[in-house]
C-alpha cells in the first residue's frame, strides 16, 4: 500500500504568491491617483511668457533733409512772339514756297491763293470808277455852264441849285467807286501771304491745292529776337512764383547756364494737365535754339535750414489716443518711445511738422504699428550681395548642413 508523498512547505512560502498579487492590485490605483494629482498641479501652474522679439526697424534722421532742394523743371525754349499766319480771304492755295525750319525775311512770300476771281472783281471796280468819273465830269461841265447863264440872268437860282446838287451827287458816286476799287484791290492783294517780320518757320498747317477759309492758320512763324523758357508747375507750387523772380536755366545738351526772370505766370490751369504755364525771359547773347530742352531752377526757393520746417516720412506718423505721434529711437538703450508731434501739412510722401521734434532726432520710418513703448529694437541693416558672398554657401542656402569642427572641406 502506497501513500502519496507529501512535501511540507513553510506556511509563509505558500502564501507569498497570493500576497504579491494582492499587493499589485491595491498599488496601481494609488499610483494612478498620484499621477493625476501631479498632472492637475502641473496644469494649474502658470507658464512663463515668451520673451518679446527684438524687432529690426528702419530709422530716419529728422532735419537731415529739412531744407527743400531747389526745384527743377523741364522746359522748352520758345520765341517771345510766335504767330500763326493766315489768309484774310478764302481761296485755293496754288503755291507755298517755304518749309518748316526755313528762315524767312520780312515781306517774303509764304503762300499764295488763286486770285482770278479777286482780279475780276477789281476790274469791275475800276470800270465803275471810270463811269462815275465820267458822270462827275458831265455834272461839273453843266454846273459851270449854268453858272454863266445865271450870271447873265437867263436862268433862275433854283435851276442853278439843282445843277450844283447833281454835281455833288456825281462826286459822291465817284468817291464810292474809288473806295470799292481800293477794297477789291486789297482783296486781290490778300491772296499773297507775306511774312510781316523776320523769323523761322516752325510749322506748316496747309498744303498746295487745299481750299482754306479766311483766318485758317497756314504757316507758323517764330520771330527773331528775345527767347523764353516755358515750363509747367503744379498748382501747389504756383503760389511760390512771382513775376521778376530770378531763375537759372541750364541747357540739357550742355553749355553754360543762363540767367533769366519770370516774365509771366498763367492765371488759370491747363484743363487737361491741371498745371500752370510759366514763361521765363532768357538773358544772354546766344540763347539755346528754338525747341531746345532746358532745366529751369528757381534760384531763390531754397530757404535756410533753420527756417525750413522739419520733415518726416508719412509712414512714420501714427495715432496715439487721437494725437499724432512718432517713435523716437534712443541709441543708448536701443529702445523706442512715443513722441507726440504737431503736423503742418502733407507734401508728397512727407509730412511737414509744426513742432514736437528736435533737429537731429532719429525716428522709426517703417513698422510703427507693431512697436510698444520701451521696446528694444535693432537698426535694420540691408543685406548686400557682397555680404552674402563673404558668408559662403551656407548663407545662400540656410538648409545646408553645417560642417563639424575639424572636418575636411
Amino acid at each position: 500500500m502506497h501513500f502519496p508523498a507529501f512535501v511540507l512547505r513553510p506556511s509563509g512560502a505558500a502564501a507569498q504568491p497570493r500576497n504579491r498579487a494582492r499587493s499589485g492590485v491595491f498599488l496601481w490605483p494609488r499610483a494612478a491617483a498620484g499621477l493625476a494629482v501631479a498632472l492637475a498641479l502641473a496644469g494649474c501652474s502658470r507658464q512663463e511668457a515668451a520673451p518679446e522679439p527684438v524687432r529690426a526697424v528702419k530709422l530716419v534722421t529728422v532735419g537731415a533733409h529739412a531744407a527743400p532742394a531747389p526745384r527743377e523743371y523741364a522746359g522748352e525754349v520758345r520765341a517771345r512772339v510766335e504767330s500763326r499766319l493766315s489768309f484774310r480771304v478764302a481761296g485755293k492755295i496754288v503755291q507755298r514756297p517755304v518749309e518748316a525750319g526755313q528762315h524767312v525775311r520780312a515781306g517774303q512770300l509764304l503762300a499764295e491763293l488763286d486770285a482770278r476771281d479777286y482780279e475780276l472783281a477789281a476790274q469791275a471796280a475800276r470800270a465803275q470808277v471810270a463811269a462815275a468819273s465820267t458822270q462827275r465830269d458831265l455834272a461839273a461841265a453843266e454846273f459851270e455852264r449854268f453858272s454863266r447863264l445865271h450870271a447873265q440872268n437867263f436862268i433862275s437860282g433854283a435851276e442853278l441849285d439843282r445843277r450844283q446838287a447833281a454835281l455833288k451827287s456825281a462826286q459822291a458816286q465817284l468817291a464810292q467807286a474809288q473806295a470799292q476799287l481800293a477794297a477789291q484791290g486789297n482783296q486781290a492783294g490778300y491772296t499773297r501771304l507775306l511774312a510781316d517780320a523776320p523769323g523761322v518757320v516752325t510749322g506748316v498747317d496747309a498744303e498746295v491745292g487745299q481750299v482754306v477759309a479766311a483766318g485758317t492758320p497756314v504757316v507758323r512763324i517764330a520771330r527773331d529776337g528775345e527767347r523764353d523758357a516755358v515750363f509747367a508747375v503744379p498748382e501747389d507750387r504756383v503760389a511760390g512764383l512771382r513775376v521778376g523772380q530770378p531763375v537759372q536755366v541750364a541747357p540739357w545738351a550742355g553749355g553754360p547756364p543762363l540767367a533769366g526772370k519770370v516774365r509771366e505766370v498763367a492765371a488759370s490751369a491747363d484743363p487737361v494737365t491741371r498745371t500752370f504755364a510759366v514763361k521765363v525771359a532768357l538773358q544772354g547773347a546766344e540763347p539755346p535754339p528754338l525747341g531746345a530742352t532746358v532745366q529751369v531752377r528757381l534760384a531763390d526757393q531754397a530757404a535756410p535750414a533753420a527756417a525750413a520746417p522739419l520733415r518726416v516720412p508719412a509712414a512714420a506718423v501714427w495715432q496715439d489716443a487721437g494725437r499724432s505721434a512718432v517713435w523716437v529711437f534712443d541709441p543708448a538703450s536701443s529702445t523706442v518711445r512715443a513722441q507726440p508731434v504737431q503736423l503742418a501739412r502733407l507734401e508728397g510722401d512727407e509730412v511737414l511738422l509744426a513742432g514736437g521734434l528736435a533737429d537731429g532726432a532719429q525716428v522709426v520710418a517703417a513698422g510703427v504699428h507693431v512697436l510698444a513703448p520701451g521696446q528694444k529694437v535693432t537698426v535694420y541693416q540691408p543685406k548686400t550681395p557682397q555680404a552674402l558672398t563673404n558668408k559662403g554657401p551656407a548663407a545662400m542656402n540656410p538648409e545646408a548642413p553645417t560642417p563639424a569642427p575639424g572636418a575636411a572641406r
